[in-house]
């Protein structure tokens, strides 16, 4: 095997702050890596985000931080003093914008991990020819990882099946790899997708889960034979 170390990253995408302790008081620490998207953060802010901490959890807030470099940057400064392990934005904001949010993280002495977005797990085909019009999708995944790692960021998120794609091109990121599915189908709002143990074998760091273990009649089950998976992967 490739002798490299996937880690499981649970996505807590449940409708409220509550149902979320309670999936997290049922999965029993099963991995440290939580993922908290825009609902859940509308909902719980600042206070939510911290309780995730103190609670032992190295919170990832998949936030999609996107607009021209100040907003973005002066947003990043206080997000980052939180104490999160990654914030997200996207790399389509360019490179002025990820460049200053580095800045502007660095400014806090914070340790939270920068990860930029290359292209959405949904968009594929004519979804993605609707609004990047003769624009190829490959040439555009190369260019925005290049570009976060010119800009400093620490990883990017990008779809299982570019993985290949991206070998030998910014080699020093960190790949979060959400779109993971049970089975190699493509199902509800996500196109490009793999299984676990095919996206770890393909180069991901991390692995992003929600439905396969949110919708597991034991969750805690689920989320271990997935990561006994990632671990023959890496022998």
């Amino acid at each position: 095997m490739n002798g490299r170390k996937c880690r499981l990253i649970v996505a807590l995408d449940v409708p409220t702050p509550d149902g979320a302790r309670s999936f997290l008081d049922r999965l029993e620490g099963a991995t440290e890596y939580i993922k908290i998207g825009p609902r859940l953060y509308a909902m719980g802010g600042v206070p939510f985000v911290r309780e995730l901490i103190a609670r032992g959890c190295s919170v990832f807030l998949d936030l999609k931080l996107h607009d021209i470099p100040n907003t973005v940057a002066s947003a990043v400064e206080p997000l980052s003093e939180l104490g999160l392990w990654a914030l997200t934005l996207h790399t389509s904001g360019g490179y002025e914008m990820m460049a200053r949010s580095v800045a502007a993280r660095d400014r806090t002495g914070s340790k939270t991990n920068l990860l930029g977005i290359t292209v959405l797990t949904s968009l594929g085909g004519e979804l993605w020819s609707d609004v990047h019009p003769g624009c190829d999708m490959k040439e555009a995944l190369s260019s925005r990882a290049e570009t976060a790692e010119r800009a400093g960021l620490d990883g990017i998120v990008c779809s299982p099946l570019d993985l290949e794609l991206l070998k030998g091109k910014a080699g020093r990121l960190m790949r979060v790899v959400p779109g993971i599915r049970a089975k190699k189908v493509s199902t509800e709002d996500q196109t490009r997708v793999a299984t676990a143990k095919d996206a770890a074998a393909a180069g991901a760091s991390y692995i992003v889960v929600g439905r396969p273990i949110l919708e597991a009649p034991d969750p805690v089950a689920a989320a271990k034979r997935i990561i006994s998976e990632l671990e023959e992967v890496s022998q």
